[in-house]
């Protein structure tokens, strides 16, 4: 086993990253997930959702830059809480077709350029927001409007990005519309109805998540 790892580890680097996709920008720094992993708001942690962002990175010739998901994560017995905001570097940040959506952490949670139309996929692609069909707009970050965690009892990251039966999490909405405490923050428009796949889609999400690269990146 250990001999057939070393051999696709050879192979990987001989091969190299596929190549960037055609017309995407060199600079791209953002994105929205073309798909999650899938299980709900169970991401494998913070770790796990890194890994995503990762691979989804990587698949379109961005794998050279270190990705960070955007998302949050309460106080608990393993540790203290993570805030989403000081994950993802100081900015700039660019989507994929090279549009700044923010110059900074300041800038991105005040007055940004974050709208349907620049908050791509990997791809470029733009996902569905209200009056779609399906809705997909109801992104999972567990964050509060200035991107800190939140405080308090109640489960704000489905169990730290563990969970997909009962509880919770706090998405923003990516077209900036909709319903929730604050409709139009692409970041904290209200709680998950649960954790699960199916619930995540019957209350208009699917599962996916921001993707910052947290190295410096030139305009």
């Amino acid at each position: 086993m250990t001999r057939a790892i070393s051999l696709l580890a050879t192979l990987v680097f001989l091969v190299g990253a596929p190549a960037a996709v055609s017309g995407q920008a060199a600079n791209m720094s953002f994105f929205i997930t073309s798909a999650g992993p899938g299980d709900g708001a169970n991401l494998g942690g913070l770790e796990g959702a890194d890994a995503h962002c990762q691979m989804l990175a990587y698949n379109v010739g961005h794998g050279d830059k270190t990705w960070r998901a955007y998302l949050s994560a309460t106080a608990s017995d393993a540790g203290p809480a993570v805030n989403a905001r000081d994950r993802i570097g100081a900015g700039p940040w660019y989507n994929a077709n090279g549009v700044m959506i923010a110059r900074n952490a300041a800038e991105l949670h005040g007055e940004n350029n974050l709208t349907k139309e620049t908050q791509l996929t990997e791809k470029g692609g733009i996902v569905n927001g209200r009056g779609d069909s399906p809705n997909m707009h109801d992104i999972l970050t567990g964050t509060q409007l200035d991107g800190t965690a939140a405080s308090g009892d109640g489960d704000s990251t489905c169990a730290n990005w563990t969970g997909n039966g009962e509880g919770s999490a706090l998405v923003g909405h990516h077209d900036r519309q909709g319903g929730g405490a604050n409709p139009t923050s692409w970041n904290s428009a209200h709680g998950s109805r649960g954790c699960s796949q199916e619930n995540l889609q019957g209350t208009g999400g699917n599962g996916f998540y921001y993707c910052f690269a947290s190295d410096p990146v030139d305009g």
